[in-house]
């Protein structure tokens, strides 16, 4: 698992500075550069709570979206010889090749759980 915190569908990436001996977030997926920090693994979870309750409440008094919007495509580079494979996958099995991987990509996230 990685250095992450869930709450509330917000996700924070966690860090420790060895220097200043704390450890510090930053919630990911917004459009805000939103850091919170502790010196305790528990100081740390209850500023992340903190944090997401109050940008929560930021956002409704504000009519602000809380979560970055997302268009529905990306860029990926692959190796020329996943490429090559992916291309004969979906031909053999007459699909185009974004239906591919976009059952591939949902296969990962909606089936680990």
């Amino acid at each position: 698992m990685k250095d992450i915190l869930v709450y509330k569908e917000f996700i924070a990436s966690i860090h420790f500075c060895l220097e200043d001996e704390t450890f510090f977030g930053k919630l990911e997926g917004i459009d805000d550069l939103v850091t919170f920090e502790g010196q305790s693994v528990s100081e740390l979870k209850n500023a992340f709570h903190e944090t997401v309750d109050d940008y929560i409440k930021l956002c409704n008094s504000t009519g602000k979206k809380m979560f970055k919007s997302y268009k529905g495509s990306f860029n990926i580079k692959i190796s020329p010889a996943l490429h090559k494979k992916a291309v004969e996958q979906a031909l053999i099995k007459g699909v185009p090749l974004n239906q591919l991987v976009q059952e591939a990509i949902e296969k990962e996230v909606y089936n680990k759980h």
